[in-house]
């Protein structure tokens, strides 16, 4: 059978067994990837490795205690049970069978449906003309039957009124026919979108120009947009925002650093991001133990931790840098982006104060925001920067439980912005491909020309 984890006998139990043997009830546990904080009710507090093989692992799994603790008070019924051994007739074999996701979801069949008539309920024949004889009779004035043949002939009037209903009909599209509307191809009107600018809109249903008299015209001021470009700044705007960014949080006391690109994924392991998470497949994975980093909080936990007993309290660090992800397709994702995070650590590190930094920073760039909180896999808690349906940054207040293995225990504050989103919310560009490093488009300007 297998041997569960620390956590899991804790969870189970309530109680701890200590180093001298006494036995402890437990208030609270924190649990991150590889160690846990216990505190007892006596008020002691332990951290631990989170093992399935340790001696308190042990200890819980095989009800080894010298004492119970009299600060705790740990109650006698508490004692009874964990001292009473479980037969292993109470154990009950649950076998999981795993199927694969897709035929988990797919809807079940029904063989017993009934095959939908493809018939008429009153059928009609259109083929076959009325029989004659089933068309009513006519009588004379003398009461004498008539047959149909001859009512028609009395009756010429009718003759006529067919050919007149026919002519009008045929004569009735020919009186409402339109100028036809120039049309585009799917492919086409990706290029044409493709070919506007930033503030530019088309209406492909009201416009009268052809495919190519539409693209020669959007050429033409595209080149001359590249051209304007080149004489004024010559400065592309993923850089520049790069180093507005960095003056700024130069200028309230951070601390810039450049961690490495290529990292340990064990690294990601300690950010809860293991083999089984879903997270995990979106990672670029280098050989068996490397991977290019996701994200930028490995790096700035490790400075953190480094820089704890060096710098003035409150560390201040920050750092610009690209980050890659197999995100999946859309208007606001890339798989090579570039990452600003920024943290604090020590004193003033409050959610008002981490609301003031994202103040001042965004206010500098002119981008209206919204705070809303949310959670998500990693931090748990967190508050999301939003500019109208596109997120800007996740932000946090820590600390949180993954800080013990990263050697930090002392309260945190910070957020990871996206640069392109910023400059998709700054400039407002149609989609995140304008804003990122691309040989298609310079400064949001299309260069298929």
């Amino acid at each position: 059978m297998e041997k569960k984890s620390l956590d899991s006998l804790i969870s189970k139990t309530g109680l701890w067994v200590s180093r001298s043997g006494h036995l402890h009830t437990v208030k609270n546990c924190e649990t991150s990837q590889k160690y846990l904080r216990i505190t007892m009710d006596c008020g002691e507090t332990i951290k631990a490795r989170n093992s399935r093989s340790s001696r308190s692992a042990r200890s819980l799994r095989n009800r080894k205690f010298l004492k119970p603790c009299k600060s705790c008070r740990v109650p006698d019924e508490k004692i009874k049970e964990f001292s009473a051994k479980v037969s292993n007739k109470n154990e009950v074999k649950v076998t999981v069978k795993t199927i694969p996701s897709a035929q988990f979801n797919a809807p079940i069949k029904n063989i017993q449906d009934p095959v939908p008539s493809l018939g008429y309920a009153n059928p009609i024949n259109p083929v076959n003309p009325v029989n004659p004889v089933s068309s009513p009779q006519l009588q004379d004035a003398h009461g004498a039957k008539k047959t149909s043949s001859t009512a028609a002939m009395s009756v010429p009037q009718q003759k006529v009124t067919k050919p007149n209903i026919s002519q009008a009909t045929n004569h009735k599209p020919k009186q409402q026919v339109k100028p036809k509307k120039t049309e585009f191809t799917q492919i086409q009107k990706n290029r044409i979108l493709s070919l506007l600018g930033p503030d530019e809109m088309i209406s492909f249903s009201k416009e009268k120009r052809s495919f190519k008299e539409l693209e020669s015209t959007l050429q033409i001021q595209r080149k001359k947009d590249l051209v304007s470009m080149y004489e004024d700044s010559r400065e592309d705007m993923l850089g520049k925002l790069e180093r507005t960014i960095t003056g700024f949080f130069v200028d309230m006391g951070f601390l810039e650093i450049k961690s490495p690109i290529l990292i340990p994924f064990e690294y990601m392991e300690r950010m809860g991001v293991s083999e089984d998470k879903k997270l995990s497949e979106q990672i670029f994975r280098v050989g068996d133990n490397m991977c290019l980093r996701p994200m930028l909080a490995p790096g700035l936990y490790n400075y953190l931790r480094k820089f704890d007993n060096v710098l003035p309290d409150p560390v201040r660090l920050f750092e610009i840098g690209p980050c890659y992800r197999k995100e999946s397709d859309g208007s606001s994702h890339l798989e090579e982006f570039t990452m600003l995070n920024f943290c604090q650590m020590g004193s003033k590190c409050t959610k008002k104060d981490l609301e003031y930094l994202i103040q001042d920073f965004l206010g500098s760039l002119d981008i209206e925001y919204e705070l809303v909180s949310d959670s998500c896999m990693v931090y748990g808690d967190t508050i999301d920067v939003m500019h109208k349906n596109m997120e800007l940054s996740s932000a946090v207040v820590g600390p949180v439980p993954m800080d013990m293995d990263w050697g930090i225990d002392k309260p945190w504050i910070g957020a990871g912005f996206g640069l392109e989103r910023l400059l998709k919310a700054k400039y407002n560009l149609k989609n995140i491909n304008r804003a990122g490093r691309s040989e298609s488009y310079y400064n949001g300007i299309s260069t298929s020309l």
